[in-house]
C-alpha cells in the first residue's frame, strides 16, 4: 500500500482557479465598452466589464486570504514570492504609464510631424495647474503619508492607528476621484479634440482608474485589519496595497509636473 506523499518544500500548489479567465474577460469587455462609450454608445458594456472585474477582485482576494488564514500556506518562501510578484506587477504598471508619457512627449517635444511649433495646440485651453490639480496633488500625497503613519501601528500592535491610517487614505483617495470628476466637467476640451486632449484624458483617466483600484485594495485591507488578519510578521496583503498606493502617488506627481505645470509655463 502506497504511503501518502509528504511535502518536503515550503511552497504550495494552488487549486485550479477561474479568476484569471474571468478577470481577463472582464477587462476585455470593459476595454471594448470604453471604446464604444467614447464614441457615443451607452456605457452598459463598460459598466458590465467593471462589475466582472470587481467580482474577480473579490473572489480572487477571498481565495488568497483563505490560503493564508485557513490553510496556513503562506510560508516565508511563499511570502517572498508574493512580494516579488507584486514588484513585477508594479514594474509592468510603470511601463504602462511610460507608454502614455512617450506618446505625450513625442508630441510635446515636436517630434511628431503632425504637431506644428506650439504645444499645446493654440486651440486648446489648458486647465490651470494651481486649482483643482494642485489640491488633488496635496490630497494624494497626504494620503500616502497618512498610510505610512498608520503602518507603524502594525509593528507596535496599535490596531486603531492602523485602521485610522487605512481609513484616512481611503477617504482621501475617494475625495481625489470626486475632484477629478469635477475637473473633467470644467475642462474646455473633449477627448476627441486633438492629440493633446487624447493624451491628457488617457494618462489622467487611467491614473484615476488606478486610484479607484487602490481605494478598493485599501478598503479590503481596512476590513481585514478589523478581522485581525495582520501581524507584525505576516502582513503581505497590507504591504502590497501600500506599495501600490505609493506607486499611484508617484505617477500623479509626474502627471502634475508635466501635464499641468509644464504646459502652463
Amino acid at each position: 500500500m502506497s504511503q501518502p506523499s509528504v511535502r518536503k518544500h515550503p511552497f504550495h500548489i494552488i487549486d485550479p482557479s477561474p479568476w484569471p479567465f474571468v478577470g481577463a474577460t472582464g477587462a476585455f469587455v470593459m476595454a471594448v465598452g470604453a471604446v464604444y462609450f467614447m464614441h457615443g454608445s451607452p456605457p452598459w458594456a463598460l459598466l458590465g466589464g467593471l462589475v466582472i472585474v470587481l467580482i474577480t477582485m473579490f473572489g480572487w482576494w477571498r481565495d488568497v486570504i483563505h490560503e493564508s488564514i485557513v490553510d496556513k500556506a503562506h510560508t516565508g518562501a511563499v511570502r517572498r514570492g508574493l512580494r516579488l510578484g507584486m514588484l513585477m506587477f508594479i514594474a509592468s504598471e510603470v511601463m504602462f504609464f511610460v507608454a502614455f508619457f512617450w506618446a505625450y512627449f513625442h508630441n510635446a517635444l515636436l517630434v511628431s510631424p503632425v504637431v506644428e511649433d506650439v504645444w499645446p495646440p493654440p486651440e486648446i485651453e489648458t486647465l490651470g495647474a494651481w486649482g483643482l490639480p494642485f489640491i488633488n496633488t496635496i490630497i494624494l500625497v497626504t494620503s500616502g503619508f497618512v498610510l505610512m503613519w498608520g503602518r507603524k501601528g502594525l509593528y507596535t500592535g496599535d490596531r486603531r492607528r492602523l485602521l485610522i491610517g487605512l481609513g484616512g487614505a481611503v477617504v482621501l483617495g475617494a475625495l481625489f476621484l470626486i475632484l477629478q470628476i469635477i475637473e473633467y466637467g470644467e475642462a474646455a476640451f473633449a477627448f476627441n479634440d486633438g492629440i493633446y486632449a487624447s493624451a491628457f484624458y488617457m494618462a489622467t483617466g487611467f491614473h484615476g482608474f488606478h486610484v479607484f483600484i487602490g481605494v478598493c485594495m485599501l478598503s479590503v485591507m481596512f476590513f481585514r485589519t478589523l478581522a485581525g488578519h495582520f501581524t507584525a510578521e505576516k502582513h503581505i496583503g497590507f504591504e502590497s496595497a501600500e506599495w501600490y498606493w505609493h506607486f499611484v502617488d508617484v505617477v500623479w506627481l509626474f502627471l502634475f509636473i508635466w501635464i499641468y505645470v509644464w504646459v502652463g509655463l
